[in-house]
């Protein structure tokens, strides 16, 4: 691949796509002992091999593996650190009938540290498939962010044998754990990762402010707190890696768990985390409007999430066009790019969207951006 650091593409995705059902099967018989480790992931490398070519095809730069070997987005990240646990997530019914995902139990209980390569081998593997189809395209990998180590339980799902105190050791654990899954995909040839953050997002929303105050927490502080966070991830980030962070309200099943206007993160997100790029959701009300963008300091980029990845009706051009006029009256359009607001399956399950559906939307994103920019 290329030597030159990858910015943000003006055409950009957040990771995550709809699983085939030759995939989801395998995976059943997995769960079951019908197939072993290696047979999965000889299905897996086929089902990725293919989800590869239909990014190129449609125009993409940036590819990813899909997330399909993964079932939850975070989850078998996370559960691969030393120190930490977690119980499976669970799926909680709504009022309306509708699904939700309930956050899973994480729990730190010994003293976080990065005891193997979690995504090499999937990257290695990434990146000769995409190798083989052209040099301009550029892999990227997606981890889970790790505030999702602290937000989910707070100081109570930290132990307090591992971490009488947080500051410094946890938060200089995790940064240092990360720092070493980040050095081993940048060996390997990695330059291009983006960690995905609900827990910022989630403190847009009141609800989910008043449940961090419940937990002893002050949602107002915790936004400058995860910033110095991520900020010591950066400190260990390698030489010529671009990192970025997608926010998210939620994506299980085209659902989601919070909204609100990113004004209370903002400044703490856009102006004091020290990361290359920002991918923000903003498909429709939830999200709020763009003054958020004002924060943003030169040599930093946003990538509009403004094309929805959860509902298969195909947004119009020219609204697009015209909402990236706005954002771009608080933000230098050069500063901006392109994307669907999240993946197209967060989780194995995958949102309520067609195949084609989701290659339309692909696709729009590339023809709008190089509408709009020239070059996507």
């Amino acid at each position: 691949m290329s030597s030159v650091v990858p910015l943000p593409f003006r055409a950009e995705h957040v990771g995550s796509f709809l699983r085939p059902d030759y995939l989801l099967q395998a995976r059943a018989a997995f769960a079951s002992g019908g197939i072993d480790a290696a047979q999965l992931r000889q299905v897996e490398d086929r089902a990725i091999a293919e989800v590869i070519g239909m990014q190129r095809d449609v125009g993409l730069k940036v590819i990813t593996d899909g997330e399909f070997r993964r079932t939850y987005f975070h989850v078998d990240f996370l559960r691969q650190l030393g120190g930490v646990v977690s119980e499976e997530p669970r799926t909680i019914t709504r009022d309306d009938g509708s699904l939700e995902l309930a956050p899973p139990v994480i729990k730190v209980m010994d003293k976080v540290r990065h005891v193997k390569n979690i995504q090499l081998a999937d990257f290695v593997y990434l990146q000769q498939q995409t190798q083989a189809l052209g040099s301009a395209l550029v892999p990227k990998v997606t981890l889970p962010s790790p505030t999702m180590l602290h937000f989910r339980g707070g100081r109570a799902g930290i132990s307090t044998q591992a971490y009488p105190q947080l500051e410094p050791e946890f938060y200089e654990d995790v940064a240092k754990a990360y720092g070493a899954e980040l050095q081993s995909l940048a060996d390997a040839g990695c330059r291009y990762v983006q960690m995905d953050d609900t827990n910022l997002a989630y403190l847009c929303d009141e609800k989910m402010r008043e449940a961090a105050r419940s937990r002893g927490d002050d949602p107002n502080e915790l936004p400058y707190r995860y910033a110095d966070f991520i900020n010591r991830v950066v400190a260990y980030k390698p030489q010529g890696m671009t990192l970025g962070i997608h926010l998210c309200r939620g994506n299980f099943r085209s659902t989601y768990a919070a909204e609100g206007n990113y004004e209370p993160v903002a400044e703490a997100l856009l102006a004091k985390m020290e990361l290359d790029a920002f991918f923000l959701e903003y498909d429709d009300e939830r999200s709020g409007d763009f003054r958020p963008l004002r924060y943003l300091p030169k040599g930093k980029h946003v990538v509009l999430g403004l094309i929805t990845s959860k509902f298969g009706q195909m947004e119009s051009k020219d609204a697009i066009k015209r909402r990236i006029d706005e954002a771009a009256r608080y933000a230098p359009l050069e500063q901006l790019s392109l994307s669907p607001q999240c993946g197209f399956s967060s989780t194995v399950h995958g949102n309520n969207i067609a195949f084609d559906e989701q290659r339309r939307k692909l696709a729009l994103v590339v023809d709008i951006a190089n509408e709009v920019w020239g070059d996507a």
